[in-house]
């Protein structure tokens, strides 16, 4: 039986005025103590007042309370109880669906972490810190590692003038403790080739008088007042084209332009002063690659690559070339101050070993002329090299003036048939790519399966592009070498994308400056890091870019400099925890593509600190890097790259990718004058 709704005594609802209102606060006050009840069972509205009545309405009430907190405790519990069975529930269900992601994630994750330990050991190496590298003093603006020592920057003997030293490689210096080196306070961005060819700025390279004081062939310069202009006319008495046009007329060509049909397209040119015979070689698809020692001022090398011509720091002393035996068709020496009869002849036979079959050896000097040769002591010093010459299988095609061309044999025959002479060298000393080995008094290269003549080679530009059956023998698969081809092509498109709108928005225009021409003319000198198989090189000459580049086989990676060498190109090997053998500032692109997984996987022994210090030593202010790795270590990288004030953007090349891109540009900075000047 349903309990009727509680109502006043009037029936109504309850009064606020008037006298009902004492009716309602009595009916209230009774209710809230519990001393009257009202019969509602017969109808009746009467009260009750006896004391048992009162009683068990009390205990009435009493047994009420218990019940309620009963039933709260009792809904506490199942409350309590239901959220510990959801929260099993929800943890087995989250560990069920995750299983499978973290399983298949694994790996990723894995690979992540070991870049992260990776990354912590470079933070406790002090290798990245978010602090920016501070500027080297001012006298190692022109500071080359491994060739010359701080205390000879200061000297100013005379001695001091052209200094060559033997490459020596320190395990530290002033510019691996940390320092960038330093823009001349003058400095100025190069003229865009071909301009740059012709025309440098003098501030540029570090360059006194005396570099013009004596002899025809160190007068190939004018100096005016900001710059120096390179003439073909002052290279020899009768001018660079007359003395290129003899050498081709001593070899048996009709001229200079036919020495790419002859077969030479890649020349050394030893003692290569400002590389003036390179330049005009260029035009006649000739690639010369100049070397010469270290010099503290005038330098040769400096000079040369201020021109956007090929050159590197190196010399005939008691080390091997970094390059392999048989990679260039012709060797010219022009008073390159070389004693071709001293040690019996071996640095003649280091040209013979560089040197390919049918290759020519042309020499230049004064001590060559008919006058000279009346000297006694010339006499014999003359006897000593001829003879060796011949031992070495060597015909002397023509004498001219001061000029002698040699044409190395390409039958192996003939080192059979000597009487005398220098021995073949054996397996463990005949090695293809030594790296600054020394000086072997021996034949090399003669069991090699490059031992092909210039003349059974393809000419220029075909032998870039080599067929199935020469990519064979260079232990490199044909599909690999043609898919290789085809990424750089790619590659290099999608660079040039990326670089011609920071080109243009970025430095549009510099002050005094005209519109900017296209980007490939901003970009002559190229430094490709780790070469590989020398695609980077081909597409960049493919796409119709007019650079040059320079193809560096890391000792970290797998050797095929002897296939670059034979497609056309230049290169060298090189040990990249050590200083490159090149003056700061000459390089207008750095691209590395994978050399930083290549420098991790070998545990290497120098930190990535040191490698982006030689990338920044080696690039001119407003110069481009472009390094393409993992995207682990692309972070790495960017990190090394704000430490050293680069601008650098990243760029993720695509979902299907693990690698990416980071772009970054070498600003014009100069280190604030002090107070004290």
């Amino acid at each position: 039986m349903s309990r009727p709704l509680l109502r006043g005594p009037s029936g109504g609802g309850p009064r606020l005025n008037g006298g009902g209102a004492g009716k309602w606060l009595d009916y209230k006050r009774s209710f809230d103590h519990g001393s009257q009840e009202k019969d509602f069972e017969n109808g009746q509205g009467h009260e009750t007042r006896s004391p048992v009545s009162v009683a068990a309405a009390a205990a009435v009430s009493r047994s009420r309370k218990t019940t309620v907190f009963f039933v709260l405790k009792l809904c506490i519990v199942l409350v309590m109880a239901l959220a510990i069975l959801g929260s099993l529930y929800w943890t087995i269900s989250i560990s069920m669906t995750s299983r499978g992601k973290i399983h298949k994630n694994y790996r990723r994750l894995q690979e992540q972490l070991v870049a992260d330990f990776s990354e912590i050991g470079e933070l406790s190496r002090g290798a990245v810190k978010s602090k920016e590298l501070e500027f080297c003093p001012p006298e190692l603006e022109n500071y080359v590692p491994c060739y010359n020592a701080s205390e000879k920057l200061d000297s100013e003997e005379p001695n001091y003038a052209h200094v060559e030293s033997e490459r020596r490689c320190p395990r530290e210096s002033s510019v691996e403790e940390g320092c960038v080196v330093p823009t001349p306070m003058d400095y100025r961005i190069p003229l865009r080739w071909p301009t740059g060819r012709d025309f440098i700025w003098k501030d540029n390279v570090k360059i006194t008088g005396e570099e013009f004081s004596s002899g025809s062939l160190t007068k190939r310069m004018m100096v005016e007042e900001e710059h120096i202009s390179f003439h073909s006319n002052s290279l020899m008495v009768n001018g660079v084209e007359d003395y290129t046009h003899q050498i081709a007329e001593m070899i048996g060509l009709r001229s200079e332009s036919d020495l790419n049909n002859a077969g030479v397209r890649t020349v050394l040119d030893i003692g290569c002063g400002f590389g003036s015979f390179g330049a005009y070689l260029f035009l006649k698809q000739v690639l010369t690659m100049c070397i010469a020692g270290y010099e503290i001022s005038g330098s040769q090398v400096q000079i040369t690559l201020e021109r956007g011509l090929p050159a590197m720091i190196a010399s005939l002393t008691s080390k091997q070339l970094p390059y392999p035996f048989l990679s260039f068709d012709m060797v010219h020496c022009a008073q390159c101050g070389v004693d071709w009869g001293a040690r019996d002849g071996i640095f003649l036979l280091e040209v013979n070993r560089v040197l390919r079959p049918g290759g020519y050896f042309v020499w230049t000097s004064p001590s060559n002329t008919l006058r000279s040769l009346r000297v006694p002591q010339n006499q014999r010093q003359w006897a000593l090299i001829r003879n060796l010459a011949e031992s070495l299988c060597w015909d002397m095609m023509s004498q001219q003036d001061e000029t002698i061309v040699w044409k190395k044999t390409d039958k192996k025959m003939c080192y059979k048939s000597r009487k005398s002479g220098p021995e073949i060298c054996s397996r463990d000393l005949d090695a293809e790519s030594p790296y600054y080995k020394p000086l072997n008094p021996c034949i090399s290269g003669i069991g090699s399966h490059r031992w092909v003549s210039i003349e059974g080679r393809r000419t220029w530009p075909a032998c870039a592009t080599m067929n199935s059956t020469e990519v064979s023998l260079y232990g490199v698969d044909p599909q690999d070498f043609s898919e290789d081809g085809l990424r750089w092509s790619a590659g290099v498109s999608n660079y040039w994308a990326l670089l011609s709108p920071l080109i243009f928005s970025d430095h549009p225009k510099r002050p005094g400056d005209e519109d900017p021409s296209t980007p490939f003319n901003m970009l002559r000198n190229v430094l490709d890091m780790n070469a590989q198989l020398g695609g980077f090189n081909a597409a960049l000459l493919g796409a119709g870019k007019s650079v040059w580049v320079m193809n560096v086989v890391p000792t970290s990676s797998v050797n095929h400099l002897s296939l670059i060498l034979d497609r056309g190109f230049l290169g060298v090997r090189h040990d990249w925890c050590e200083a490159f053998p090149s003056y700061p500032r000459t390089y207008d692109l750095v691209h590395a593509d994978r050399l930083l997984s290549s420098e991790t996987f070998r545990k290497r022994r120098c930190s990535f600190l040191k490698l982006f210090l030689e990338m920044d030593r080696l690039l001119r202010p407003e110069g481009w890097v472009i390094i393409r790795d993992t995207s682990p270590l692309i972070e790495t990288a960017r990190s090394m790259a704000m430490r050293l004030k680069w601008d650098a953007r990243r760029v993720e090349i695509g979902i299907n990718s693990d690698d990416s891109l980071l772009i970054c540009q070498k600003p014009f900075l100069k280190k604030p004058v002090s107070a004290d000047h």
